[in-house]
């Protein structure tokens, strides 16, 4: 052996240890001849067999190509001929033992003097923890921007509905700011815990903490909440605090508020709260926003039910939480965050006509299904359901409805069983959600979609628009 021999055998052990090393497969495809020479290591990637194999134009490589994909395949090498001998394509491969794999594959092309293809040399790379990332990242930002959309939607819904019931700007506000602190303080906490939900104990810190110093206690087992329930306890311990503050217990110096859970049987819980020492309590005479809030958010967010027992010795609240609403504790538990100061949203104009008009509402987000619920009231429409669940959803169809305002996710669940029924009945619906899907309608339907946050008589507009325009003329 020579000299340039052995250096030669030296530079081709370093290439095939730095293919090795880079997880990268070698081929040579001889055009001309139609035959794909085939290393290990890409036959390792690919699944191709080893060695030489008839391979007289692409159409031969696409029992080993994805279905979904061979047509995007030769698409994209016959938009890059033009551009020169270099050639880059990324594919999934027929699935093998029930695994997909995704493969970039990079070439160069050699001509003959003619310009006649000769051959392309070129290497494999599995990319398929790349793309799992990549739709990973495209999931949890499409979840991102539904979960925040979601929160601004209810954060205008609940501005409106305190609006509706406040008779002066200063109690607008006071009212309305404090709701939208507690929402915040459990936000901050789920944000925290990843979104994984939020201890009892640091939504009663959080709520309670700041407010009375001396006055308030609360004590019961661990207990960890889906974000849900939590977003729900903790604007349901505002209200009470709030009317505490006001009327109650903590409006004199003398009072105390104690809170208390215990652990129920069937996976749930119950949570009391008591007031005592303050002047003497009597049953309302008018329901607020904040009676409403306990009673049907309250009861409905935690899968449960709310009593409240207004005592001549001080208010006591019993909140009955069911099963669902309890979350498996994580490893770690962050610390009570320090309380965010409050925001506002602006509120919208008037509705449109929707006299005499059925609706049926869909929507798992209980305040935005009472906006909806005012709004398209207010508009003149008869309001069927609210439906929170998609069965609920189902159960309403046997009645006659003109029209429809349907969420595309309910608690995880889609809508499209009840939008495909309303089709078959030719009924129209809009869509009124938090996903931003690019390619029109949710489940590809023909209908309107309006994005969240929304002010209810955009909504009322739509129904409005799609009743108008499926009433046959004489």
């Amino acid at each position: 052996m020579t000299l340039g021999d052995t250096g030669h055998s030296e530079e081709h052990r370093r290439l095939e240890m730095a293919l090795e090393v880079a997880g990268l497969g070698e081929f040579e495809w001889d055009m001309a001849g139609g035959v794909l020479m085939v290393s290990p290591r890409m036959a390792a990637i690919t699944g191709f067999p080893v060695g030489p194999m008839p391979a007289a134009g692409t159409r031969s490589l696409e029992p080993f190509i994805h279905p979904d994909d061979f047509a995007a395949f030769r698409a994209s090498l016959a938009d890059q001929r033009p551009a020169g001998g270099q050639y880059e394509v990324e594919f999934r491969m027929r699935p093998t033992g029930g695994r997909t794999v995704w493969v970039r594959v990079t070439g160069v092309l050699t001509r003959d003097p003619d310009g006649k293809p000769l051959s392309v040399t070129g290497i494999v790379e599995d990319i398929t923890r790349r793309r799992l990332e990549e739709d990973q990242r495209q999931t949890l930002m499409a979840e991102l921007d539904h979960r925040v959309k979601n929160v601004l939607a209810t954060c205008q819904a609940l501005a409106l509905q305190t609006a509706k019931r406040t008779t002066s700007l200063d109690a607008f506000l006071t009212n309305f700011g404090g709701r939208l602190k507690a929402m915040g303080s459990a936000n901050e906490l789920l944000t925290a815990a990843r979104w994984r939900g939020a201890a009892i104990d640091h939504l009663a810190a959080a709520e309670l903490g700041a407010i009375a110093p001396g006055q308030t206690g609360w004590e019961g087992p661990e207990l960890f909440l889906t974000p849900r329930a939590a977003n729900a306890l903790a604007l349901a311990l505002h209200e009470l605090a709030a009317n505490a503050l006001k009327f109650g217990a903590l409006s004199v110096e003398t009072g105390r508020v104690n809170l208390r859970w215990t652990r129920l049987a069937d996976g749930g819980f119950e949570i009391s709260w008591t007031e005592s020492g303050g002047p003497t309590v009597s049953s309302p005479t008018r329901r607020g926003f904040g009676a409403t809030l306990l009673d049907q958010v309250t009861s409905r967010e935690l899968n449960g039910e709310t009593s409240i027992d207004y005592r001549p010795a001080g208010v006591v609240a019993r909140l009955r939480a069911g099963a669902a609403a309890v979350a498996p504790r994580p490893e770690t538990v962050p610390e009570v965050p320090a309380a965010r100061a409050p925001e506002t949203v602006a509120t919208a104009s008037g509705p449109a006509n929707l006299r005499g008009a059925r609706v049926l509402i869909v929507e798992d987000a209980v305040l935005l299904a009472m906006e909806l619920e005012s709004g398209l009231s207010d508009a003149g429409a008869s309001v069927i359901g609210p439906a929170y669940e998609l069965e609920e959803a189902l159960g309403l169809l046997n009645q006659p409805i003109d029209a429809a305002v349907l969420d595309a996710n309910l608690n995880g669940h889609s809508v499209t069983p009840v939008a495909e029924a309303l089709s078959r009945r030719k009924v129209p619906f809009v869509f009124a959600t938090g996903y931003g899907e690019a390619a029109g309608a949710p489940g590809g339907f023909d209908a309107p979609v309006i994005r969240k946050p929304y002010d209810v008589t955009q909504v009322a507009a739509a129904v409005a628009e799609l009743l108008a325009v499926n009433t046959p003329h004489p």
